[in-house]
């Protein structure tokens, strides 16, 4: 048994600023108040934090790439134990599925955040909802709704990750702080990106922001 590197800082970065902004966005809403001012703000840090991944996914290190993890076709032979996890040193099938889902999820949620309108106080419309002349309280209702469905996402990802936890052994915790996991058998040869892909995706993701910044009204 040895230690090999599988998950790399951005990824790791990511991952804990997603949680952390999202719980802070899930707090905000719920307080209200001066609160959602920091609403507004936070969203735009995940905005940020989306199309970076969404660019790390594309030009990124060998695990992080969609290209080389989403395999729903595999979940099958997963399931019935047949799958080689020697090949997949990163996520397997039913995590990356899990992956995926719950980006798109909060993709949406961000989405319908930018064009929701106000209808309490009428001062914290989302940044882009002056781009509508009307349907702004229609995205405030879908964004306000479809949260109980990204809040039960991340209550199965959590879950998901105990259950690995305590009943098979699997720490997936642990290697998403450190990005070291424990590994049996043949090392897998991985790529890790340099520092020339992190910053063009850095780029991609300010350019978003800023881009949003002034489309706003």
């Amino acid at each position: 048994m040895q230690k090999i590197k599988i998950w790399d800082l951005p990824v790791r970065v990511f991952h804990w600023t997603l949680a952390a902004a999202l719980a802070f966005m899930w707090f905000s809403a719920k307080t209200g108040g001066s609160w959602m001012a920091w609403h507004l703000r936070v969203g735009l840090l995940v905005a940020a934090l989306l199309v970076f991944r969404l660019c790390w996914g594309i030009w990124g290190s060998d695990t992080a790439r969609f290209a080389r993890f989403f395999r729903p076709l595999q979940i099958g032979s997963y399931l019935r134990g047949t799958w080689d996890k020697q090949a997949h040193p990163g996520h397997n099938p039913l995590g990356a599925l899990m992956v995926v889902a719950l980006l798109a999820a909060v993709l949406f949620q961000v989405l319908t955040g930018l064009f929701a309108a106000d209808e309490n106080t009428f001062l914290y419309h989302g940044y882009l909802n002056g781009r509508l002349e009307n349907g702004g309280e229609t995205f405030r209702r879908i964004h306000v709704n479809f949260f109980n469905l990204l809040a039960l996402l991340a209550g199965l990802h959590i879950a998901a990750v105990l259950f690995y936890r305590l009943f098979k052994k699997q720490d997936l915790i642990t290697p998403m702080i450190t990005g070291l996991k424990e590994w049996q058998g043949n090392v897998p040869s991985l790529r890790f990106a340099g520092i020339g892909v992190f910053v063009a995706a850095l780029a991609v993701a300010a350019a978003a922001v800023c881009l949003i910044w002034l489309l706003r009204k």
